[in-house]
């Protein structure tokens, strides 16, 4: 008993992600921690079970004959927890009636707009209630039971959620140099020198992402931007490009050209990220499906 005490759920939490994605690595991603935090967590957890519940080689994450009969459990009391949360917040708010939404700085205000009419719609209708927070913090909130649902960049896995792509945008490339918006192929940006922002809202996961698939380099500023303002102001100062969606230009008229990849727009999507075992289900899907059929 004493054992099983001192099991940490967010341990559990890891070691069930690294068992469906057979990766350290996208387990991490997929929790918005680092490599080493999720290592640390499943190296303390199988000390306090005993034994390793995986085995890691060239050739990638597998599970110990220990593991096998051990993850199974883990999956079923997760499960558990997570009912028992759900079921407390029904019993404890069972006349709720707002929505609690958490969105990354990264989306339009145009996709917010639209969400606070259609929890207007909804069969009972509701509040929008929301909160503005960096990609990791949403991440944590959503399984925490602290938001119903959150509208991200859909830019890393999260397993055992709900997901919907509700929206996509496309990306342009902000300098100096971009006379008469003229199109700016992929291949032609992998010579410039890209400003990033702090990975906290999805934006360089993204860039990293889309370089990384084109096995391209991506040549960055060193210094790092606070926010899409200063992009603008640093790329009119001759210390690089930045890559951006559309809707985050301050203004029309600051000199961008649209990126394009072997004649097609480069465009990044968003999703809207929900729990299927939240007492709101029902709705945020219908939420989440009125949104998606709403892209333009």
């Amino acid at each position: 008993m004493a054992m099983i005490d001192r099991l940490n759920p967010e341990g559990l939490r890891y070691a069930q992600a690294v068992a469906e994605t057979k990766s350290f690595s996208a387990a991490a991603r997929a929790y918005g921690v680092t490599q080493p935090a999720l290592s640390n967590g499943i190296a303390k957890l199988e000390e306090r079970l005993g034994d390793r519940l995986f085995d890691r080689s060239p050739r990638g994450v597998t599970q110990t004959a220990f593991g096998a009969r051990i993850l199974p459990l883990i999956d079923r009391a997760l499960v558990a927890l997570d009912a028992v949360a759900a079921e407390a917040r029904r019993l404890t708010e069972p006349g709720e009636q707002k929505i609690r939404m958490g969105v990354s700085p990264l989306i339009g205000s145009h996709l917010v707009a639209r969400a606070f009419s259609m929890v207007r719609d909804l069969p009972v209708p509701r509040d929008l209630v929301l909160r503005e927070a960096n990609m990791q913090d949403l991440r944590e909130c959503l399984p925490a039971g602290q938001l119903d649902m959150i509208l991200i960049p859909a830019v890393a896995a999260m397993p055992r959620f709900e997901h919907r792509v509700i929206d996509v945008e496309p990306i342009v490339v902000v300098s100096p140099e971009a006379e008469g918006n003229a199109p700016l192929e992929l291949e032609e940006a992998g010579k410039e020198c890209f400003i990033l922002v702090p990975d906290t809202c999805g934006l360089t996961t993204f860039t990293t992402q889309l370089f990384q698939a084109r096995e391209m380099p991506l040549n960055t500023y060193p210094g790092e931007a606070a926010g899409y303002q200063v992009l603008e102001d640093w790329t009119r100062l001759g210390l690089g490009s930045a890559m951006v969606p559309r809707s985050k230009l301050t203004s029309p008229d600051v000199p961008h050209r649209p990126l394009m990849d072997e004649g097609r727009e480069v465009q990044i999507s968003f999703e809207a990220v929900w729990s299927a075992d939240s007492p709101l289900a029902a709705d945020l899907l219908r939420l989440a499906d009125s949104l998606a059929a709403a892209r333009p």
